[in-house]
């Protein structure tokens, strides 16, 4: 199993936070189909002020630019990324092409 940790930030807009957060309270079920289709087994998405923390788990398999792409193969999947992208803005520290950033892991704590 795989691990991933990315940020985002919304726009800078109660109205437009509010709105996102209600679209996630009832996400497109091709959306979440089309996920778990590609290797996703697991995200959640959290919020403190206008950031975004999203963990994701996906299969050994997985491969984020390979299987990411074959998601939004998907008209829905288009939709859906479209839709979110008007609420959403790239962090500063997001590299190049980067729309969602990848965090790096600096603490694990095992049981």
């Amino acid at each position: 199993m795989k691990s991933y940790a990315l940020t985002l930030n919304l726009r800078d807009d109660p109205v437009v936070i509010d709105e996102y957060v209600r679209y996630h309270a009832a996400v497109w079920p091709e959306v979440e189909a089309g996920l778990k289709s590609v290797g996703v087994t697991s995200m959640k998405i959290y919020l403190l002020g206008r950031r975004l923390f999203m963990y994701m788990e996906a299969v050994d398999s997985f491969e984020p630019l390979r299987d990411f792409q074959r998601y939004m193969n998907s008209k829905r999947a288009q939709e859906w990324d479209a839709l979110m992208r008007t609420f959403q803005e790239k962090v500063p520290e997001a590299g190049p092409g980067e729309w969602w950033a990848s965090m790096r892991q600096v603490y694990d704590l095992k049981s």
